[in-house]
């Protein structure tokens, strides 16, 4: 099962990053210029969408949820980005730049999963895509607190962490939605 979800990971992953790329082509990296709390508020503005739609079983805007969560994957990557270079002025970066540091955070969290996989058994493929949802608001508002503490924790995990955590739960969403879409 665990190889099962590496490949599903990398498939998902690889539909975030040729997306990732198409966007780069088109705007730039206009979002050079976002602080990390805007890339946070970004994130979280994609993630209450998907729970509004989902606790009222009706949206009117027709982009699909689906694209929310390649969302919130496509800009935590970006804060994880930021975060490296966070001494870099350079607002304007071509693809083939940060293709690499696309692929390095993609690994570290990857690798991350695959530890807690292994510890936890899978026990993803058993939530329901409402719960990682809420799991997903919850790291966001952690995410607030550590910022607005500028970065301090007593005892917790980082934002880095926090940011790699919401990647994992949107994949595993993203699985989640695929498989069901398959079974009806």
């Amino acid at each position: 099962m665990i190889e099962k979800t590496a490949i599903e990971y990398k498939q998902v992953i690889a539909t975030c990053k040729a997306l990732f790329e198409k966007k780069t082509r088109d705007y730039g990296t206009a979002w050079r210029i976002l602080r990390l709390s805007s890339i946070t508020d970004q994130i979280f503005i994609k993630a209450q969408r998907i729970r509004s739609i989902q606790e009222k079983g009706v949206q009117k805007v027709s982009d699909p949820i689906k694209d929310e969560f390649i969302g919130i994957i496509n800009y935590c990557i970006i804060a994880l980005i930021q975060i490296k270079l966070e001494n870099s002025s350079s607002l304007e970066m071509k693809f083939e730049e940060l293709e690499p540091l696309f692929d390095e955070n993609v690994n570290e969290t990857f690798h991350l999963l695959q530890e807690k996989n292994h510890d936890y058994g899978e026990a993803w493929r058993e939530m329901r895509v409402t719960s990682m949802t809420d799991i997903i608001l919850m790291k966001l508002l952690r995410v607030k607190q550590i910022e607005d503490n500028q970065g301090m924790t007593l005892v917790s995990e980082g934002v880095k962490a926090n940011y790699q955590d919401m990647i994992n739960y949107a994949v595993f969403s993203l699985i989640k939605l695929s498989d069901k879409a398959e079974s009806l």
